[in-house]
C-alpha cells in the first residue's frame, strides 16, 4: 500500500514539473510582435492620447496598454544615441509628450527628421510615466 502511494506521489510530482517546464518554454519563447506587420488598433493624434492618459490613466491603460497605436504629431525633441533613437511628440502647450522608442532597423530614417516636423509613427504602448511611452516604433512618414 505504501509503495502504491509513493508511485502515485512521484507521478503527480513529475506531471507538475513537466507542466511547469511546458508553460515556461511557451511563455518565454513567445515570438516578439513585429509592428510593421500589424494593423494598428488605434489611429490617434499625439495630443489626444496624451490628454487621455493625463485625464484618466487607469482607463487609458485599459484601452491602450500593449496595443499597436498609430500616432501623428509634431516632433518636439529628437534624441539619437549610438544605436537608439527616441522621438518625442507634443505641442508647446502640453506638459508631457508621447515618447517613441524607435526600432533599430529604422535608425537610417532618423537623420532626415527635424524638430517641428509632423510625423506618423506606429508602435506598442507600454504605459504612462509623465509621458506616454511607445516601443518598437516604426516611422511611417
Amino acid at each position: 500500500m505504501i509503495r502504491k502511494t509513493k508511485i502515485i506521489l512521484i507521478n503527480a510530482v513529475l506531471i507538475i514539473i513537466l507542466a511547469v517546464i511546458f508553460i515556461s518554454v511557451t511563455v518565454f519563447n513567445k515570438p516578439h510582435t513585429d509592428v510593421s506587420e500589424n494593423t494598428p488598433n488605434f489611429y490617434l493624434e499625439a495630443t489626444n492620447v496624451l490628454e487621455e492618459f493625463q485625464d484618466n490613466e487607469t482607463q487609458a491603460n485599459t484601452k491602450y496598454l500593449e496595443q499597436v497605436l498609430q500616432i501623428t504629431g509634431t516632433i518636439s525633441e529628437l534624441n539619437i544615441t549610438d544605436e537608439k533613437g527616441v522621438i518625442s511628440l507634443s505641442d508647446n502647450d502640453s506638459f508631457g509628450s508621447v515618447m517613441c522608442h524607435i526600432d533599430a532597423k529604422e535608425n537610417s530614417k532618423l537623420t532626415t527628421l527635424k524638430v517641428g516636423q509632423m510625423i506618423t509613427i506606429k508602435g506598442i504602448c507600454t504605459g504612462y510615466l509623465m509621458d506616454v511611452v511607445l516601443v518598437k516604433c516604426i516611422i511611417l512618414n
